[in-house]
């Protein structure tokens, strides 16, 4: 992340000055989902791929920001669905200012996105980021469809986190390619990377629900359960669990209880199903690092292999 400070930190000014809105709600919800930090991974994955790929034209800001403004108008929308209450280790937007103004300012943040990737002036830009914007759409569609669904399976499952998350990571991979104006198939190949790096992302965040610190991950352990989400570690409990086993997990996703949570954790951690979704999210980064070999070998390129390698080792 060293190499790319300074490019972050001009992320930051285009973000403050697009921020700037003549209704005060919006600014301060917004400049609140903002200052709460994050790992802002979609911003850097396409300014990390703009320096493996060598461009440095100043569209790259506008771009990361974009993506940035995108991705944040997911989260406030996601929290209301959700009735989420704590992220990044504090209250969230609809916590602090109710499911109205977060929505809302989603809108205002998904709107003044549209209107500054036109000013890249690319309809191919225009064409990638609107289609993820609809796809995450979907995603998030498709997994209200799943809530409380005992019986999704691990297919359904990875095309709800593709859609939903793994698309932003591809397009962020894809737009620094169209910047530098790559050949068709070092595009595919930025894709191809971003995609498998955002599932391997999700599949990890999933395990961490079981397996992480409140702590350190800046959110309530058992979110997904109580959201009544079968993620990745439940299904394969389920898949290798006694019929009692399966019967706790079914019910405890059917009624969003974590009453039981101790007795599902010890589920998951005891039939492997933990180490099988680290299995899952490692093939998934074997899979980003084998798309990384069409890429030029520079500083930026090895940032990339690194960042898809210490990925696997998150904690929050």
């Amino acid at each position: 992340m060293a190499l790319i400070a300074d490019d972050m930190r001009a992320m930051d000014a285009v973000i403050e000055r697009r921020l700037m809105s003549e209704v005060p709600l919006v600014s301060q919800v917004s400049q609140y989902i903002l200052a709460a930090g994050g790992k802002r991974l979609r911003p850097a994955l396409l300014l990390l791929m703009c320096g493996a790929l060598g461009y440095r034209g100043d569209q790259r800001y506008n771009l990361a920001a974009v993506v940035e403004f995108i991705h944040t108008a997911t989260l406030l929308h996601d929290d209301v669905v959700d009735e989420s209450t704590l992220r990044r280790g504090r209250a969230t937007a609809n916590e602090a200012f109710g499911n109205p103004a977060s929505v809302l300012v989603g809108d205002f943040l998904y709107s003044r996105a549209f209107q500054m990737m036109v000013d890249a002036g690319n309809m191919r830009i225009m064409q990638t980021l609107a289609e993820a914007t609809n796809v995450i759409a979907e995603g998030e569609v498709l997994q209200l469809m799943n809530m409380h669904d005992a019986a999704l399976s691990e297919e359904g499952y990875l095309r709800v986190i593709r859609s939903k998350t793994a698309k932003l990571f591809e397009a962020s991979a894809r737009l620094a390619a169209l910047l530098a104006q790559s050949s068709p198939s070092t595009e595919q190949s930025c894709a191809d990377y971003g995609r498998a790096l955002g599932t391997a992302f999700q599949v990890i965040d999933d395990a961490l629900d079981y397996d992480g610190d409140v702590l350190e991950m800046g959110k309530n352990l058992g979110d997904d359960l109580r959201e009544g989400k079968a993620t990745l570690p439940l299904i394969i409990a389920m898949q290798r669990g006694t019929e009692f086993e399966r019967a706790a997990i079914r019910q405890a996703i059917e009624t969003g209880g974590t009453d039981q949570m101790t007795q599902i954790i010890e589920i998951v951690q005891q039939t492997g199903a933990l180490q099988a979704t680290r299995d899952a999210a490692t093939a998934e980064a074997h899979r980003a690092l084998n798309a990384l070999q069409a890429l030029p070998k520079n500083r930026y390129s090895i940032a990339l292999l690194e960042l898809a390698s210490e990925l696997l080792e998150r904690r929050y």
